[in-house]
C-alpha cells in the first residue's frame, strides 16, 4: 500500500532507552574493517578493551553509525530499500560504555515520482540522561519501490560541494569478503546483506555491503588522514550514498583539506564508479 501522506511527517518515538558496553564498540570497529593490522597501535584503541577502556571517544565514530531508534512504523516495499545519506553531528565524546536515551522523528518525506521512488529523512538525538545531548544523526532512507505517494520532491537538503582541483589525499581501503557478515551483527540484519537470493530478488548480482560500512570507512580515512586516529576531532560527518559497494572491492577515498573542513569522495575504480559522494566532515 503507498505510504501514508502526510500522515508520516507526524512519527515521532521519544526517550527511547540505549546502552552499550566496549563489547559493542569493538565489535562496530571491526565491522567497518578496522584492525586489520593489529600491531597499529593507533588504531587498538577502536578494537582492545585494554585501550578502548582508557580512551574516551573511540567509540565515537563507531557507535555513533548505528544507534537503532526509529520514529515508528512506516509500510515500505523493504525489498527495494536502501540508505540514502547520513550525517552526525557529536556535540561531546561518547563514552565506551553508556545509558542514553533516543528522541526520534520524520524530519522530512519526499516523492520523487511512481518510478524513481520517495526519500524518508529521519532524526534521532541521543542524550545522556541529564538533558545534554551526545549526538545527533539525521539519515536518509531511498526506498525506491514506493514513490507516487502524492507529496513533493522539493525542500531536500542541497549536498555539499566538492572542490573542483585534483585531491589532496588519497587512501586505498581493501573490504574483506565477509564484512558484510561482520558489520550486520552491530544490528542491521537486512537480508540484502547476507542472503543471496533476497539480494538478487532486489536487483543486484550479490549481496551488497552496508551503506553505513561505506559511511564508516569514509570516517576512517579521514581518521587516519587529518585526525591523527583521535575521533574527538570530529564535530560533523556526512555522506551521499550514491551506488552500492560489494564485499571484497578496494575502495578508494579522495580527500580535500580546507582549514578544518574536509571534502572526500568514494570510489570503485576496478568497476569505474562512485560509491559516496559530497562528503564533508568538520573538526573541531
Amino acid at each position: 500500500m503507498p505510504i501514508d501522506y502526510p500522515a508520516v511527517l507526524n512519527l515521532k518515538t521519544e526517550a527511547t532507552p540505549f546502552s552499550w558496553s566496549d563489547r559493542e564498540v569493538m565489535l562496530c570497529a571491526l565491522g567497518i574493517g578496522m584492525g586489520s593490522d593489529p600491531l597499529n597501535e593507533k588504531v587498538l584503541q577502536f578494537v582492545n578493551e585494554a585501550f578502548a577502556t582508557h580512551q574516551q571517544g573511540g567509540s565515537d565514530l563507531c557507535l555513533g553509525l548505528r544507534l537503532g531508534a526509529r520514529p515508528g512504523v512506516i509500510d515500505l516495499n523493504r525489498v527495494m530499500f536502501l540508505d540514502g545519506e547520513s550525517a552526525i553531528t557529536f556535540h561531546k565524546p561518547i563514552p565506551v560504555e553508556a545509558s542514553v536515551t533516543a528522541d526520534a522523528r520524520v524530519r522530512g518525506l519526499y516523492d520523487k515520482g511512481k518510478e524513481r521512488g520517495a526519500i524518508i529523512q529521519n532524526e534521532v538525538v541521543v542524550g545522556d540522561g541529564e538533558g545534554d545531548k551526545i549526538v545527533t544523526i539525521v539519515s536518509s532512507t531511498f526506498a525506491r519501490g514506493d514513490g507516487g505517494f502524492g507529496g513533493s520532491s522539493e525542500g531536500m537538503p542541497e549536498p555539499h560541494r566538492i572542490p573542483r582541483r585534483a585531491p589532496d589525499r588519497l587512501v586505498d581501503i581493501p573490504v574483506r569478503p565477509d564484512q558484510a557478515l561482520i558489520y550486520r551483527l552491530s544490528g542491521d540484519r537486512n537480508a540484502l546483506h547476507s542472503d543471496p537470493e533476497f539480494a538478487r530478488r532486489a536487483g543486484f548480482p550479490k549481496p551488497i555491503l552496508h551503506g553505513m560500512y561505506t559511511y564508516g570507512l569514509t570516517c576512517r580515512a579521514v581518521l587516519q588522514t587529518y585526525a591523527d586516529y583521535d575521533p574527538s576531532a570530529f564535530h560533523r560527518h556526512r555522506v551521499r550514498f550514491s551506488a552500492t559497494v560489494f564485499p571484497g572491492e578496494i575502495i578508494t577515498v579522495n580527500l580535500w583539506k580546507d582549514g578544518n573542513s574536509i571534502s572526500f569522495e568514494a570510489h570503485v575504480r576496478e568497476r569505474q564508479v562512485t560509491v559516496a559522494r559530497n562528503g564533508q566532515t568538520l573538526l573541531g
